[in-house]
């Protein structure tokens, strides 16, 4: 058999890499969708961020800060900025009337890792009876760990998302004014250990406590780094052997992060907010079969005046009473019968039969689980 070499024209090699461009597209668009990773599910204790607050002053505001006759704390705060500075007041000195100051709490999140220099955002919110912190600017203020020492320190303008507008008694107002944030408005001087190059092995905290997750991530990493490498000491908790040189742990962890697990289904559960009627359902919620009886009550109570006219030459007097009238009324309830449900959307279309309001679905469902045809855990927020 003879195989013929045809030169090919720049055009034609074109079209093929295109042709080969779209066949990798293809067979990319072909893949399943990615899995679930370690990092999703789990991190590396240790590696967290640390909160930190400071007390400080807002300044320059157009007479919305605090009103210095209900918060001395103001006026004694920003004495002893002035005294910081060489300025004092002369003894006997009314103390003065600050309508461009207002007094804050400063908070920002220290993140891991975090060196000399960086920077980070800071929150601002006053804490006095400032009507706005629009237009001001953070003056200088520590902002201090949970062991006392200072880790940042905050200045710069007040960035705040709002808008208002008052005369005459009318006031409008949109979003809220008391409260911004400071961009990289603050810079870290000093930074937190974090014992990641610390010991031989390293830990992975599961973000929810689940053995079977726990196993799932001791046998990935084990199938793909060799056996022994990884440990599950509990439902929350898997340790594993790392290298001992920070550059390699560094690329170990990396690496350990982007490994794909398994499909799983998580644990069934309700999650019900019974101040704002939210539920929701997981996808493992399964529903027994069951009868529902569901009915209104309504009770109305009216009051009507009645004045009662004393006879005439009786020496009476004329008296206002009230007659009060009462309803009770009981829509007729019937019994619904509801069928077993395997799977979400039929748990849906069961609960949607019973027409009842989020409030009253609140009820059914804790009843339904305590008659034991709801196979799943009830958890209020």
């Amino acid at each position: 058999m003879t195989t013929l070499a045809l030169p090919l024209s720049s055009t034609a090699i074109g079209a093929l890499r295109q042709l080969a461009v779209f066949g990798l597209l293809a067979l990319a668009a072909a893949q399943p969708a990615h899995a679930l990773r370690i990092k999703e599910v789990a991190a590396v204790q240790g590696v967290r961020s640390n909160q930190l607050t400071g007390y400080g002053l807002v300044v320059g505001l157009d007479g919305t800060g605090d009103q210095t006759t209900q918060m001395p704390i103001t006026t004694q705060a920003m004495q002893n900025y002035l005294q910081q500075a060489g300025i004092s007041l002369p003894a006997g000195a009314t103390a003065p009337q600050l309508k461009n100051v207002a007094t804050v709490i400063v908070t920002a999140q220290l993140p891991a890792f975090a060196q000399p220099g960086q920077s980070i955002d800071v929150t601002v919110a006053s804490m006095g009876n400032a009507k706005s912190l629009k237009g001001g600017t953070l003056i200088a203020t520590p902002l201090r760990g949970a062991d006392g020492e200072i880790y940042a320190l905050a200045q710069g303008n007040v960035v705040v998302g709002g808008a208002g507008a008052s005369a005459g008694g009318s006031k409008v107002q949109v979003n809220h004014l008391s409260a911004g944030r400071v961009p990289d408005g603050a810079q870290v001087e000093r930074s937190v250990p974090t014992p990641l190059h610390e010991g031989e092995t390293i830990k992975l905290g599961l973000n929810a406590s689940d053995f079977q997750t726990a196993r799932k991530v001791a046998r990935v990493i084990n199938e793909r780094l060799g056996g022994g490498t990884a440990t599950a000491l509990d439902g929350r908790t898997v340790q594993v052997q790392a290298p001992q040189d920070p550059g390699a742990r560094v690329n170990f962890i990396a690496e350990l992060e982007e490994l794909p697990l398994p499909d799983s289904t998580p644990a069934a559960k309700v999650v019900i907010n019974p101040r704002t009627g939210s539920i929701v359902l997981n996808q493992a919620v399964t529903l027994g079969p069951c009868a529902i009886a569901h009915g209104n009550l309504s009770i109305t109570i009216s009051s009507t005046p009645v004045i009662s006219q004393p006879a005439p030459l009786s020496q009476g007097q004329t008296v206002v009473a009230q007659k009060s009238d009462i309803q009770i009324k009981q829509d007729g309830g019937k019994v619904l019968q509801v069928p077993a449900s395997p799977q979400l959307a039929d748990v849906v279309r069961a609960l949607n039969t019973l027409g009842a309001t989020p409030q009253d679905l609140l009820a059914i469902l804790q009843a339904i689980k305590a008659a034991g045809a709801l196979n799943a855990e009830l958890e209020v927020i």
